[in-house]
């Protein structure tokens, strides 16, 4: 070999996108051999976690997919590369189902087929699950998550949790098999899965890595990005709900034949048109939260709504209502947002804060903005806040125990139930209203699922309930229900809407 040609090898061994295209073999959706070449998502998921490996010298991510996006495929492919180009790398790769244990397995074993046996070594153990380097001292074993032991024992430098949302008891999993991976540099433990609710440790350490919380990074690829998922005609003419999605995706690669595929895709998804949508959303999200709530069948509030608030702007001179929804520990927030009649804006979260430190913040805002209503949820830590405001002369500061009986008993569980109603009427009324643009603010109105008891009046999820499935407690949709209490201020005047006048009077 000649030593340009020694360094050209050199360079493509190192580079897993070159690697790829010149020595891995993929079958295509069609069946068709090709080599490997990177598409849009996989492309941005390896700049994501190379720039990762470059911050911090070692690799945690999850990874929110839509359906075959080729996801797997890319990991597969990583860290088949890590094993062959280099010595003591072991990964493992844990699947939710036997049968695709077997198919990812089977594509690892394509790549290892298909290599150049003069320029790469062949495995010294080959089985169902495993394949042995032993002159590299490397392996790579595939497993299923039928077993809250899988995996205890090993050594690992590089874990892969494929599906992980769908995993059944994930968490006493996870315990052993992290810990299979040295918390050092030159270690990879990446997690991915399509939206499967909010009832799981995915959702719960997708929040984390979004919120920040966590060593963990999110990435989302949206369904868009695959070209396979675009047809093109020229009858199409896209609908007025299209049209918002093109304007808003389109500089990010959402084009008209994309939405011309999803009219054809929703053909073949039964139900109803909002149970085809939901079912859509879920396996082909625009948006990471659009994919959590799109997985649950019975929430109070449409997203649709939600997200026509989050771009729409109001101006408003009506007067301010500031919703308070304390918290003081864990992972609960102190949520604060303001609202003038048909725009509410301004949200603010805290975590962890005293009860004292929340009353010089709620001063300070009382004192600059001169709100005319300051509704605070006192359940809890919030009755201690109420009382010190009022003592310290800020009438208007409402203490609000949504628990206690509605104004309309008959229709509504509790005061909370109503107030929640209340809001959704305001969220879906034919004139344009305003919200945060805010994923927070988003999911919190969207996750909360409702009933009626036998009595046929209407009851919202409580925030426990809604923690028992993954969710968040909805902290920030709280305080906004919270500014609807007593009624809503309209240009300055005040209009009960539901509550009733004695209601309304007799406010705590």
């Amino acid at each position: 070999m000649q030593p340009d040609d020694e360094e050209k090898l050199i360079r493509v061994l190192k580079s897993l996108p070159l690697f790829a295209k010149n020595f891995l073999i993929i079958h295509d959706k069609s069946g068709t051999e090709s080599n490997f070449t990177f598409n849009r998502a996989q492309q941005y998921i390896h700049e994501r976690l190379e720039a990762q490996l470059k911050a911090t010298g070692k690799i945690r991510a999850l990874i929110l997919k839509g359906r075959q996006q080729g996801v797997s495929t890319y990991v597969q492919a990583r860290f088949f590369h890590k094993t062959v180009t280099r010595r003591g790398k072991k990964s493992f790769i844990l699947t939710h189902h036997a049968d695709s244990t077997r198919a990812l397995f089977e594509m690892t074993k394509r790549y290892s087929e298909n290599l150049d046996k003069q320029l790469f070594p062949q495995p010294d153990k080959k089985n169902d699950n495993t394949l042995m380097y032993d002159a590299l001292g490397s392996g790579y074993r595939v497993g299923t998550a039928g077993s809250v032991e899988v995996g205890r024992g090993m050594t690992n430098q590089n874990l892969h949790l494929s599906e992980y949302a769908f995993y059944k008891d994930a968490a006493k999993i996870g315990m052993g098999l992290m810990n299979t991976v040295a918390e050092i540099d030159d270690t990879e433990i990446i997690k991915e899965s399509t939206a499967n609710g909010q009832a799981n440790d995915f959702y719960a350490d997708w929040q984390q890595a979004k919120n920040g919380s966590s060593r963990y990074q999110a990435i989302f690829v949206p369904w868009y990005w695959q070209d396979e998922y675009c047809i093109d005609s020229a009858l199409f003419v896209p609908n007025d709900e299209e049209k918002e999605w093109l304007e808003e995706y389109g500089t990010n690669g959402l084009k008209p034949g994309h939405l011309n595929w999803r009219r054809i895709k929703m053909e073949d998804i039964k139900g109803d048109y909002e149970q085809r949508c939901r079912k859509f959303r879920q396996e082909y999200p625009f948006t990471d939260t659009e994919a959590f709530l799109s997985s649950i069948t019975d929430t109070f509030i449409d997203i649709d709504c939600v997200k026509r608030a989050r771009k729409c702007r109001v101006d408003s001179d009506a007067s301010l209502i500031i919703g308070i929804d304390p918290s003081r520990m864990g992972d609960d927030r102190t949520a604060i947002i303001r609202r003038k009649g048909r725009k509410a804006y301004g949200l603010e979260t805290y975590y962890n804060m005293d009860t004292m430190h929340l009353v010089g913040i709620i001063r300070r805002i009382i004192n600059k903005e001169k709100p005319r209503r300051v509704c605070i949820d006192c359940i809890g830590i919030g009755a201690g806040v109420v009382d010190r405001l009022i003592e310290l002369g800020y009438s208007m500061v409402e203490g609000v125990n949504v628990a206690r009986k509605a104004s309309e008993p008959d229709k509504f569980k509790n005061q909370r139930a109503e107030l929640w109603s209340i809001m959704r009427d305001w969220l879906v009324q034919e004139m344009p209203v305003e919200i945060p643009d805010s994923d927070e603010l988003e999911t919190d109105l969207c996750g909360l699922g409702y009933k009626y008891d036998s009595s046929d009046r209407l009851q919202i999820e409580g925030k426990e309930d809604a923690k028992k499935r993954g969710m968040l407690s909805p902290d920030t949709s709280d305080a906004l229900m919270l500014t609807f209490y007593g009624g809503e201020y309209v240009g300055g005047g005040y209009q009960t809407q539901r509550l009733s006048e004695k209601a309304a009077g007799m406010l705590i």
